[in-house]
């Protein structure tokens, strides 16, 4: 079952139905999409998407998943899920464009950081960001994210693999939260910008 998790200013939650527009908004925003690389998905298509997560990911236990929220407000979406680029498991996260500029990208991304270490005890975790996105991928410098190889879609865009250990001192420890209660919803970030975010793209 996907935890509830906690950082300084984030709550990562599990979606509720309630939580579908909050989804939707998110990823039917063109500037999210930008950075997260992707195409306008048809809101009827991420409906289905969203109700997939409650209905297939979450009672099959096929990956983590989470809304994210600060002070009681959606902030985006986030993701620990295996990776079709190399064998191992990739960080996604997008935030609402509200919530960009303020390090919150950064926080999301380390508190996923925590949760492989800990609880799903990974060595290493990816990301995928756009090779534009040059403040996405300065802060995945700082976080101390390594570039691995670049991957070129049929498109001819390039996007930069990139590597981290979940050991980092940087990640730091525990941000595990009582599991008891699951009142809050929030999501991730963006994987560009501080868009909001970081590491990573590919939503669901």
């Amino acid at each position: 079952m996907t935890p509830v998790l906690r950082t300084e200013r984030l709550d990562f939650l599990p979606y509720r139905p309630e939580h579908e527009e909050h989804f939707v908004a998110l990823l039917r925003d063109e500037e999210v999409c930008r950075w997260m690389g992707q195409d306008l998905v048809p809101e009827p298509q991420l409906r289905e998407l969203f109700r997939a997560i409650l209905t297939d990911v979450y009672p099959q236990r096929r990956f983590d998943v989470w809304g994210l929220w600060t002070e009681g407000a959606y902030a985006g979406h986030a993701e620990v899920k295996p990776t079709g680029n190399v064998e191992g498991h990739e960080l996604v996260t997008a935030l609402a464009p509200a919530h960009w500029g303020h390090g919150l990208g950064g926080e999301a991304v380390r508190g996923l950081l925590r949760y492989a270490a800990e609880d799903l005890g990974l060595t290493e975790a990816y990301g995928l960001v756009g090779a534009e996105n040059t403040a996405s991928l300065a802060m995945c410098r700082r976080l101390g994210f390594q570039h691995l190889r670049d991957v070129v879609g049929d498109d001819g865009s390039v996007t930069k693999l990139m590597v981290i250990s979940t050991k980092n001192p940087d990640t730091g420890t525990n941000n595990r939260a009582d599991t008891g209660t699951n009142n809050r919803a929030d999501t991730g970030t963006n994987n560009r910008a501080d868009t909001g975010a970081a590491a990573v793209e590919d939503a669901v």
